[in-house]
């Protein structure tokens, strides 16, 4: 397919009797137009987590560049018939960077950027297959989402080793939206930090196969607490909103993913804000924003995949709030020194990627219950 960039060819239909310096001077101008850039969300704002991050990062970018910028987000949920048609169209149009996320959307994302070679394309959250040159249009950001999950970790285990209030569980959660790699990447983060606390720890984990369904969610949080489970740990996006509500059902606690949800209920619902111990943070606004600055710069790496982590600021762990109140001394002073290893490399912490199937099994049946 070819595009007209900017319109172009309407352009120059309209000013078939404009005098040669003034079309110069037009084409100019055009060439000093703010950036456009949109941002699809393959699902939909509210999730509190994961898009909503990716949505701060744009309003942060309008928020610092003002009228050098133009953004827009467009929702064009979880259903992934609809998602070539709406990547095709915006394709069409004359945005200068389209930006998408998660592992779901990267095949698709991928075929239509090969469609549009002179369009540019940020893929989030997955990466594609760039050997002998391919993709050179699409720049992609991976994150060491084990590296949050090995502090989160290490407060979950050591709250349940040193008592929580009205806590009767003994054991950790992890719920994940699917049984894919970037999602086991927090499970497997979450297991070496606790055991790096108590090697013996236990942890049930579940699916939901589905990273919107809450219903699901919550369903599978009720069997865990009931189960014996004093901390859930979700990686499923909405879904595992509803893990935060059977936390506040059933008097247990919960850790939260990619976005402070604590400080997000905390207006809304007291109740499940009181629940949330602390929340790994996947910065997905921080990693977009940087994304941006380098292509400002001339300096954004198209054709390649950049994986981001501790010390790009792109992960982390909150550690204000209900974290202050409920970790000890001891517990922030290990969280402290785990963040300072890891960066300097003296802990190399486990990942998902690379490893097969039957490893990651044997991993989750090592630590169940």
């Amino acid at each position: 397919m070819v595009k007209a960039k900017n319109g172009t060819h309407a352009r120059r239909a309209l000013l078939g009797l404009v005098s040669v310096a003034t079309l110069l001077v037009a084409t100019q101008a055009g060439a000093m137009a703010q950036d456009k850039i949109l941002l699809l969300i393959n699902g939909a704002l509210g999730d509190k987590s994961f898009f909503d991050s990716a949505n701060r990062g744009l309003e942060q970018i309008k928020a610092t560049y003002g009228d050098d910028v133009e953004t827009r987000v467009l929702e064009i949920g979880d259903d992934p018939t609809g998602w070539e048609p709406a990547l095709l169209e915006v394709s069409e149009q004359d945005w200068d960077l389209i930006i998408g996320g998660t592992f779901s959307l990267s095949e698709t994302l991928g075929d239509v950027a090969e469609l549009y070679p002179d369009n540019k394309y940020i893929l989030f959250d997955a990466s594609l297959p760039y050997d002998g040159g391919a993709y050179a249009n699409v720049y992609s950001i991976q994150y060491k989402q084990n590296e949050g999950s090995y502090l989160g970790g290490i407060l979950a285990a050591s709250l349940l080793q040193n008592g929580l209030p009205d806590g009767t569980g003994k054991n950790l959660g992890f719920l994940g939206g699917m049984d894919i790699p970037v999602i086991n990447d927090f499970l497997i983060g979450y297991i070496a930090g606790a055991q790096s606390v108590n090697p013996d720890v236990k942890v049930s984990v579940s699916y939901a196969g589905s990273f919107t369904d809450a219903a699901k969610g919550k369903e599978l949080g009720l069997a865990q607490y009931r189960a014996g489970v004093g901390i859930g740990f979700i990686a499923a996006s909405q879904a595992g909103l509803g893990q935060v509500s059977a936390a506040a059902e059933t008097n247990q606690y919960v850790l939260g993913v990619d976005s402070d949800q604590e400080a997000i209920f905390a207006e809304s619902d007291p109740a499940l804000a009181s629940r949330v111990v602390s929340s790994v943070l996947k910065n997905v606004d921080v990693s977009l924003v940087r994304a941006y600055e380098m292509y400002r710069e001339g300096k954004l790496p198209f054709g390649t995949a950049e994986t981001v982590g501790l010390a790009e600021g792109a992960v982390g762990i909150v550690e204000t709030g209900n974290f202050e109140k409920l970790a000890s001394p001891e517990t922030v002073a290990a969280i402290e020194a785990a963040k300072a290893a890891i960066a300097a490399g003296e802990i190399q912490v486990p990942t998902a990627f690379g490893m097969d199937s039957a490893a990651i099994a044997a991993t989750r049946d090592s630590v169940r219950p």
